[in-house]
C-alpha cells in the first residue's frame, strides 16, 4: 500500500495537503467559494496525468537510447453529460475527457516521435484513470 496523502481544512475549501515530506494547498477560486490560494483537486489530477506522462517518456527514452531532450505536456480537462456523447459506453452521469497535449524536444526522427506518442498512453496515472476504480470511504475512529 502506498504512504497515505492527508488533507487537513478548517471550514473553508482550503485543505493542506501533506504527502510524506511535501506539503502544498488544495483549493477552490474566489468564484466557485474558494479562496484561490492552490491548485484545485481537477489540476491536482490533471497534473498527475501530465507528471507521469513526462516522466514515462523519460524513461523510456533513457531505456532505448533515443535523443528526448526534453518534454512538454498540457493537460486539459472538461465533462459532458454521458446522454450527449455518442461514441460513449456509458449512458448516465457525466464522462470526463483529458486532452493529452505532447511537445518532444530533440533531434528525434518521426518514427521515434510516433513510438513515444505510442510510449505516452502507458503512463500508470492514465492506466488507472482508464481502468474500474473503487472508492471506499470510511469514517476514522
Amino acid at each position: 500500500m502506498s504512504t497515505p496523502v492527508v488533507l487537513r481544512s478548517k471550514g473553508s475549501f482550503r485543505n493542506e495537503v501533506e504527502a510524506g515530506p511535501h506539503r502544498w494547498v488544495l483549493d477552490e477560486p474566489a468564484d466557485a467559494g474558494g479562496a484561490g490560494d492552490g491548485p484545485t483537486p481537477y489540476d491536482m489530477l490533471a497534473a498527475a496525468l501530465g507528471g507521469c506522462t513526462s516522466m514515462t517518456l523519460h524513461y523510456y527514452a533513457q531505456r532505448e537510447k533515443l535523443p528526448l531532450e526534453g518534454v512538454d505536456v498540457t493537460v486539459t480537462h472538461d465533462r459532458q453529460n454521458a446522454k450527449d456523447c455518442s461514441d460513449c459506453s456509458t449512458q448516465a452521469g457525466w464522462i470526463h475527457r483529458f486532452k493529452v497535449e505532447i511537445t518532444l524536444h530533440g533531434p528525434l526522427d518521426d518514427a521515434q516521435r510516433q513510438r513515444l506518442l505510442a510510449i505516452a498512453a502507458r503512463c500508470p496515472v492514465a492506466k488507472t484513470l482508464q481502468s474500474e476504480i473503487r472508492i471506499d470511504e470510511v469514517l476514522a475512529a
